[in-house]
């Protein structure tokens, strides 16, 4: 049995190259969708929800009150380039392009998979997903604000424990 085997801590990817936080403090690749959060630049209190659905590139954004983004009417808005963008930066443009099922022709860059996408013209697709994503943000900040331990978190055991062989 490995070592990550017998260990409560997960293992995390490193970053592609580091980003900053302020403006996209949230990005993640899961649930067939890029999805993150991405801050206001005109209101320190509201934050954007934003997806992108893999391989339909039908997208979402709306804030954090669950009203909709003004520029995100028939292509991507700014809060959609931002977080396609920071994404690039913490998994790397081939693994973003690769997630969100993008043919980028050549090496990717967070322009051209942006590029790529609205030459398909995407749908916009509805909300539903901007509550368990912003949710997932606001779990991950509490995680951010426990003191830093060895203790198993029962929240983070996901997996039940396996039984010694008789």
């Amino acid at each position: 049995m490995s070592h990550w085997e017998k260990s409560s801590v997960a293992r995390v990817t490193p970053p592609a190259r580091p980003r900053k936080l302020a403006k996209v403090p949230f990005v993640e690749l899961a649930d067939g969708r890029l999805q993150g959060v991405v801050s206001s630049g005109s209101d320190i209190e509201r934050v954007y929800v934003s997806s992108v659905a893999a391989g339909t590139y039908a997208f979402a954004c709306s804030t954090n009150n669950n009203r909709p983004c003004g520029g995100a009417r028939g292509t991507f808005c700014n809060h959609i380039r931002a977080l396609i963008g920071e994404a690039v930066l913490q998994y790397g443009a081939e693994r973003v392009a690769r997630g969100l099922r993008v043919e980028t022709g050549g090496v990717p860059s967070a322009d051209g998979i942006v590029t790529e996408m609205a030459l398909t013209r995407p749908a916009k697709a509805d909300g539903q997903a901007a509550a368990a994503v912003f949710s997932r943000f606001l779990r991950h900040l509490a995680y951010l604000q426990l003191a830093p331990t060895t203790a198993p978190l029962p929240e983070m055991q996901w997996f039940p424990p396996t039984r010694a062989a008789a």
